[in-house]
């Protein structure tokens, strides 16, 4: 028979200084063994594995001591030995989960009437105490509250909220804390050099993470690698054997979004829903690893990782590759999607769409096609000086730019005239636009005419060729016209200028439109009556399309071609105006009008408060809707009531 031992037992602490991660519980527990300030009653309450009851037995062993080293246990003493070796009569565990009973704590209570043989206090570690029923907390109470002077109850459970006020009162309570990865991490270093097994810092986080705060957890995890792995913790093995994803997975993901590379990333995921995980459980982790690398962006949050060594960084490496703005919208998606996935009828590909946002993110911080280098904004055009005359002549030395010519350089000088030239006088520039420009005598160019109100660029001037010095000809004039310059982005007119050009707009507006607007349609004489006949068609033809406004047109009149409805409440009527265009024409078809018809709908809270109130009312009601109800009633004889 082996003679092995579960690493949870064998390396169960035995000393108030061997307790992992609950230093605030351990401390308060030896100041008062000191001072000798023991209480009767104490709580012990946390998540499983945290060292709830082996702090109460610890506690136990050290107040029982004979010859006690400061607040800890000697281990040489007949008390400490008789509890080493499980014979102890003043330390009695009881599991309230099985003994829950009135009658169990009766049993409980004839015990603690009797004094300790060795030692001085008989120890009472209830585990699980939540478990107790009502009535046997209630027949509790009185030895809880007043026991003997060398009884001390311990009770410890992990669901504090089931245990009923008047317990809770009667005892000091001590809240232990989930034990940190980095403190499971060294605790896991420990035992492995103990029992001579090399293993890398990841294989222990991950075991640390995986074991969510509890030391007992991390332990069974640890002998389950070793069984798997041997005497060297590998990484990727230690994944494996604890069917979790490993790091690797997510920061090569990560990486892979970060360079928009959506096609590898919906590979990667299949990769991993081949290996048997979700895409629950894969979203829920690289949630939290855009988490941590978000934390890992700054100092002050690095310490919110829960990560130790060559791990952390690896996550700081990363994290300086991420920009914030990707992080946040990342976390965003993923913790949509994940609200999303428990009611999706398709898992996986709700997984790939987030993945695919992701990866957009990733490609546009990537784009340099939306840099300001690449797209600068276009210069000011000017326009000329408001002082110059209003025709299209040109000037002899101008020439018209072409697309090869090179563009001028902006200088400062250049800028200050063109913003003076664009803050012209409002006249000038008026005056500029009214006058049409004229064909230049000889020149062989044709006039054109402008609208007087549309501020639009300057014509063109025209192109004459230089004199020849050799030959000692006059110029001749250009026999064909000059291209249209394309109008400038930014104009040059000012903004009072814009204003006037609007003002004298609305001012022909206002002059055109009693010869614009349409004679209003006309109205059918007939109408009313019309309306009427058809009556009973067009309530058929409501019944069948909108049920719901069948008691509204019920009671609708008619007054020339308005047709007047009332509604009880304000909403009703916002849904008919909704639907008003259709109706009205579908009820001008029926009745065969020929002019326009109204919809008047008003608001009447009366007729809400005309429906049947009492009991015989109803009945009435709803019997005159449908008559079959009182065949109904007496089929089956029922009562009204």
């Amino acid at each position: 028979m082996s003679d092995f031992i579960v690493s949870a037992r064998k390396y169960r602490p035995a000393t108030f200084s061997s307790v992992v991660g609950q230093q605030h519980i351990t401390s308060t527990l030896k100041n008062a063994i000191e001072r000798g300030q023991l209480a009767h009653a104490y709580l012990f309450c946390g998540p499983r594995g945290v060292g709830k009851t082996t702090c109460a037995r610890i506690f136990a062993k050290a107040i029982n001591c004979l010859t006690p080293e400061g607040a800890e246990a000697c281990n040489g003493c007949e008390s400490c030995r008789s509890f080493n070796e499980g014979r102890s009569l003043n330390i009695h565990e009881l599991d309230a989960a099985s003994n829950n009973s009135v009658e169990d704590i009766r049993t409980l209570i004839e015990q603690v009437r009797i004094i300790p043989q060795v030692g001085r206090f008989s120890v009472f570690i209830i585990d699980e105490v939540h478990m107790l029923s009502a009535a046997a907390f209630n027949a509790f109470l009185k030895t809880l509250e007043e026991p003997p002077a060398h009884a001390i109850f311990i009770l410890a459970t992990t669901e504090k909220h089931k245990i009923i006020p008047t317990i809770l009162s009667r005892c000091q309570i001590y809240d232990f804390n989930r034990i940190r990865v980095e403190d499971a991490v060294e605790y896991l270093k420990f035992i492995a050099s103990a029992e001579h097994i090399e293993a890398d810092e990841e294989s222990l986080n991950l075991i640390a993470q995986k074991a969510d705060g509890g030391m007992r957890d991390a332990l069974s995890m640890f002998d389950k690698a070793v069984s798997f792995c041997g005497q060297r913790l590998d990484y990727r093995n230690v994944a494996q054997t604890l069917n979790v994803l490993d790091y690797d997975t997510y920061f090569g993901l990560t990486q892979l979004l970060l360079e928009g590379n959506w096609v590898d990333a919906l590979v990667a995921f299949d990769v991993v829903l081949s290996k048997g995980f979700s895409g629950q459980t894969f979203m829920a982790g690289l949630n939290r690893h855009m988490r941590d690398l978000l934390m890992a962006k700054r100092p002050e949050t690095l310490r919110l990782i829960e990560m130790t060594g060559t791990l952390l960084e690896r996550y700081r490496a990363q994290a300086q590759a991420c920009q914030v703005e990707f992080l946040f919208r990342a976390i965003s998606v993923l913790t949509e999607l994940d609200g999303k996935i428990r009611q999706s009828s398709s898992q996986r590909l709700l997984v790939e769409l987030g993945l695919m946002k992701i990866a957009g993110l990733g490609q546009k911080k990537n784009d340099t096609l939306t840099s300001s280098a690449e797209y600068p904004l276009p210069e000011l055009t000017s326009r000329p000086a408001a002082s110059a005359p209003a025709t299209a002549t040109a000037e002899p030395a101008t020439a018209v730019p072409t697309a090869a010519a090179p563009a001028a350089t902006v200088t400062p000088e250049t800028a200050a005239a063109r913003v003076k030239a664009a803050a012209a006088p409002v006249s000038a520039a008026k005056a500029k636009d009214s006058v049409a420009p004229t064909a230049q005598p000889g020149s062989g160019q044709p006039a054109r005419s402008e609208p007087p109100a549309a501020p639009t660029a300057p014509a063109p001037p025209t192109v004459r060729p230089a004199a020849d010095p050799d030959s000692g000809s006059a110029p001749q004039p250009a026999t064909q016209p000059a291209r249209p310059v394309r109008r400038p982005l930014i104009s040059g007119t000012s903004l009072a200028a814009l204003l006037g050009d609007a003002d004298n707009s609305d001012e022909e507006l206002s002059q055109g439109e009693a010869a614009d607007e349409p004679e209003s349609p006309e109205v059918d004489p007939d109408c009313a009556a019309k309306l009427e006949r058809a009556r009973d068609r067009i309530l058929e033809l409501i019944r069948e399309r909108r049920p719901r406004f069948v008691p509204a047109f019920e009671r609708m009149t008619y007054r020339d071609n308005v047709l007047a409805v009332s509604v009880p409440t304000t909403e009703l009527r916002d849904e008919i105006l909704r639907s008003k265009t259709g109706m009205l024409m579908r009820i001008a078809e029926l009745a065969g009008t020929t002019g326009r018809i109204e919809l008047e709908v008003t608001v009447n809270e009366q007729i809400a408060a005309a429906r049947p109130i009492k009991l015989e009312d109803r009945v009435k009601y709803i019997t005159e809707k449908n008559p079959l109800v009182a065949e109904l009633r007496k089929a089956l004889d029922l009562e009204v009531e």
